[in-house]
């Protein structure tokens, strides 16, 4: 099975990715300046065929070594870092378009994998961006983006905030992040925790996936933006053609 087949497959019903233990200790031996070139030499700059060409990405494409390797060869995590997902896309794009929504905001990217709406809020304004995810090659390769796109770096956390006391978050953006359904039920709870006690916007991007249409948290949404994605996007995820920006409406 291809590695980049194993990542597209956050669209499917069903998920399988590595356990704890399956997980390769690269990273625990490695200094960040080796990381850092493993994903230059692993990668290509990519700012055409997605819908913010005002963001420069490192990506994986059919020129990268392993878009096609078999993934025991691959030696991270499974790098949903390197592929900008169509949520994110329409997230980001609704920020660049839309300015005034994180201007002079606090904003939190959660999962933010290659930090595209991260740095679409930074480029837009925002006061302060955060950008989050639990696998600390997305925290180096959203540095090597932020440099990509002439930004100071972005903080980077890669502790798990879902759950943890909210912090004082103006907006928080989630793209891709309802694939599902134990992990949906944790952000329903913690997200309605941060509007009720913080007043916090949160913006979901989505292109449809299955389990985010047939989870609750579908109904307690109010769409704010559609857009179609470039052809070369649905390709790649198994014929979706819009992604949608929604604002997150919880009942308290």
């Amino acid at each position: 099975m291809l590695l980049l087949a194993r990542c597209k497959r956050v669209v499917l019903p069903k998920i399988r990715t590595r356990t704890k233990t399956e997980k390769r200790p690269y990273h625990s031996s490695c200094e960040a300046g080796e990381i850092e070139r493993f994903i230059i030499e692993n990668t290509e700059v990519v700012k055409e065929d997605h819908m913010t060409p005002e963001i420069q990405l490192r990506l994986f494409t059919p020129t990268c070594r392993f878009w096609h390797a078999r993934p025991e060869l691959w030696p991270f995590t499974d790098p949903y870092w390197a592929i900008y997902w169509p949520g994110g896309q329409a997230l980001a794009r609704y920020l660049l378009d839309e300015p005034a929504v994180s201007h002079g905001q606090k904003v939190l990217d959660l999962g933010c994998g290659c930090a595209a709406s991260a740095i679409a809020a930074r480029l837009a304004g925002a006061s302060l961006v955060v950008a989050n995810d639990i696998d600390p090659v997305a925290a180096i390769a959203t540095k090597l983006n932020c440099e990509l796109n002439g930004l100071q770096p972005i903080a980077a956390v890669t502790a798990n905030l879902i759950g943890k006391e909210p912090d004082s978050w103006d907006l928080i953006l989630l793209g891709d992040m309802v694939y599902d359904e134990t992990l949906a039920d944790s952000l329903h709870s913690w997200l309605r925790d941060c509007i009720r006690t913080r007043g916090t916007r949160v913006l979901i991007g989505d292109p449809g996936r299955t389990q985010f249409e047939s989870h609750s948290i579908r109904q307690q949404l109010l769409k704010l933006a559609d857009y179609e994605l470039p052809d070369s996007v649905k390709e790649d995820n198994y014929g979706l053609t819009v992604s949608t920006v929604w604002h997150y409406q919880p009942e308290m």
